[in-house]
C-alpha cells in the first residue's frame, strides 16, 4: 500500500513539473512573439507640397524630421504663394497646398471647393516691418490703410522723420497679403501702383533690409533666431505680435496655416499632416516662430 502511494505521488510530481514547464514555455513564447503587439504602420513614397512661403520653413523642417519615424518617406516642399499651392492641388500636380487662408479664398475653380479639405496645422502671427532707419514704433489701422492705399507717402505724417515711405507689397496670389487685407485694410483697396511687390516672405525681408524708408508685412517665422533684430517690427495700435496677444484677441494680424488636400488626406499625405500638427513636433513649431495648434484650440 505504501509503495502504491509512493508511485502515485511521484507521478503527480512529474505531472506538476510537466505542466509548469509547459506554462513556462508558453510564457516564453508569448514574450518572444511580438506578432500580437501593435506595429507602427509602414509609410513610404513621396509627398509633394507647395504654396505659402509663410508656412514653407516649417513644412521643410517637418519634411526632414519625419525621416526619423518614416525613413522611406520623401517629402518635397516648394513655395509659390497660397493661391499657387491651392490651384496646383486642383490641377492634380501636387498632394498638399500650403496656405495662409482656406481653399475657397484662392481656388479658381469654385466647383471643386466642396471636395477640398482644409486642415489647420499651426498658427502664424504676421508683423508690419520697416527698415531700421524708420523711427516710428507703432501705427494704427487707419495709418496703415492710408499708407498702403497711397494717401500717406511721407513718414512725417505718422510721427516719423521727413522721408519718403517706400511701400513693399505682395502679389494678389499671396496668402499673407490676403490676411493683411482682411485684418488690417478692412475693405480699403491696396494701391498696387505705388512701391514694389515681392513674391515671397524671404524676398520681402531682403527688400526691407536694403531699402531706406521701406514698409511691408511679414510672417513672424522670418523674424526668429539670428534674424530677430534684422528689421524693426511695429506694434499695431500699440499691441505687439505675441502669442499671448493673439490668444487674448488683442492682436488681429494673424492666421491659421492650412495644408489643403483634394479630399480627406490618406496614407503618406495624412502621415505628414498629422506629424506637423501633432504634439511631438509642437516644440519645433514654437521654436520656429509659429503657434502650435494645442495653444489655439
Amino acid at each position: 500500500m505504501k509503495l502504491k502511494n509512493l508511485k502515485l505521488s511521484f507521478a503527480a510530481l512529474l505531472m506538476t513539473g510537466a505542466l509548469a514547464a509547459c506554462g513556462n514555455s508558453e510564457e516564453s513564447t508569448k514574450e518572444n512573439d511580438t506578432s500580437s503587439e501593435p506595429k507602427q504602420e509602414e509609410i513610404s513614397g513621396t509627398v509633394t507640397a507647395a504654396g505659402s512661403t509663410a508656412l514653407q520653413p516649417l513644412a521643410e523642417e517637418a519634411a526632414n524630421d519625419i525621416l526619423e519615424i518614416y525613413p522611406n518617406l520623401s517629402v518635397t516642399v516648394q513655395g509659390g504663394g497660397s493661391g499657387t499651392g491651392v490651384n496646383q492641388v486642383a490641377a492634380g500636380a501636387i498632394d498638399i497646398g500650403n496656405s495662409d487662408v482656406p481653399a475657397a479664398e484662392k481656388l479658381e475653380d469654385q466647383s471643386k471647393v466642396d471636395q477640398f479639405v482644409d486642415t489647420k496645422v499651426a498658427g502664424i502671427a504676421f508683423a508690419v516691418v520697416v527698415n531700421k532707419d524708420v523711427s516710428v514704433d507703432s501705427l494704427t489701422d487707419q495709418q496703415l490703410q492710408d499708407i498702403f492705399s497711397g494717401k500717406i507717402t511721407n513718414w512725417k505724417d505718422v510721427g516719423g522723420e521727413d522721408a519718403e515711405i517706400n511701400v513693399i507689397n505682395r502679389p494678389a496670389s499671396s496668402g499673407t497679403r490676403a490676411t493683411f487685407e482682411k485684418t488690417i485694410m478692412n475693405g480699403v483697396t491696396v494701391d498696387d501702383s505705388i512701391g514694389t511687390a515681392q513674391e515671397s516672405n524671404g524676398a520681402v525681408e531682403q527688400a526691407i533690409n536694403s531699402t531706406p524708408g521701406s514698409i511691408s508685412y511679414l510672417a513672424m517665422s522670418y523674424l526668429v533666431g539670428d534674424k530677430q533684430d534684422s528689421l524693426t517690427t511695429l506694434k499695431i495700435d500699440d499691441v505687439e505680435p505675441t502669442t499671448e496677444n493673439i490668444a487674448s484677441g488683442d492682436y488681429k494680424f494673424w492666421a491659421y496655416e492650412y495644408m489643403i488636400t483634394d479630399g480627406e488626406p490618406t496614407g503618406a499625405t495624412k502621415a505628414f499632416i498629422d506629424y506637423i500638427s501633432g504634439d511631438g513636433f509642437a516644440d519645433k513649431v514654437k521654436e520656429m516662430g509659429y503657434i502650435p495648434m494645442t495653444e489655439l484650440e
